[in-house]
């Protein structure tokens, strides 16, 4: 079924004791409140296993930021979906632009850690968007498309309802840009048609679609009342209680 998501991405940073004392902060600051949104952190690897054993997972979800593309063997230094599973976490970021920037993860690749995710009992938080130049260029929705299509349209239907979608204008992350309203609830439709056209209407109407890029408390209420925006992935916002909370609340 959709839901209101909103997911914390705090990328590389924290080390584990100051990972460990927000996400305890979090749990406290949602004691006894009723959210109206699934809330989930998504740590580094050395933080999991604790910050699952710290937090109440019926009210906090714990993500990894990414997992390998092979299910286990001689790759020093990777971790796989199943390790990840070990540790209690439920979701796992997968795609987010600055891993197909710096670590040139292709969709081949991306498709792959899909599989293994999902054989592991893992919800992928699968994230496609275009860089400025793509914008500007008028390819945004074919780059959008294609991603979607390249790394996910081989999944069974029953399979593609285990996935999150999140839209990240590679032009607003992290630059202070963000996209409009607009802009981005233009671009969840889009992406919800076209899933529409592969999977059909229901579960299209059932998937939910997170905007990230530059997503914060002054802008979160506004985004999130699109139709088609069901929440967010949230990078810098996420780093502190006192501005990832009023992001849980626009809901």
């Amino acid at each position: 079924m959709r839901k209101n998501i909103v997911a914390g991405n705090w990328k590389m940073n924290k080390n584990l004791q100051e990972g460990l004392e927000m996400a305890k902060e979090l749990n406290e600051a949602l004691k006894g409140k009723t959210v109206n949104c699934d809330v989930v952190i998504g740590t580094p690897f050395i933080h999991l296993a604790s910050v699952v054993a710290s937090v109440d997972t019926t009210k906090i979800g714990v993500a990894a930021q990414n997992c390998a593309d092979k299910a286990s063997g001689a790759y020093t230094g990777e971790v796989s979906a199943e390790m990840v599973a070990s540790t209690g976490a439920k979701y796992v970021i997968l795609g987010h632009s600055e891993r197909r920037a710096y670590y040139h993860e292709t969709p081949e690749i991306l498709k792959e850690k899909v599989l293994l995710a999902l054989a592991n009992g893992l919800t992928p938080i699968f994230c496609v968007g275009e860089v400025l130049q793509e914008r500007e260029s008028g390819r945004h929705f074919d780059v959008v498309k294609s991603q979607v299509e390249s790394s996910l349209f081989d999944l069974s239907p029953e399979d593609f309802t285990k996935i999150i979608l999140a839209y990240e204008p590679v032009w607003a992350i992290g630059t202070g840009k963000t996209a409009t309203a607009g802009q981005a609830q233009e671009m969840h439709a889009f992406i919800r048609k076209t899933l529409s056209e592969k999977y059909g209407e229901k579960i299209a109407d059932n998937t939910s679609i997170l905007y990230g890029g530059s997503a914060n408390a002054g802008n979160a209420k506004e985004l999130f009342s699109n139709p088609d925006v069901d929440g967010g992935l949230i990078g810098g916002a996420s780093l502190g209680v006192n501005k990832f909370l009023p992001i849980i609340e626009a809901f």
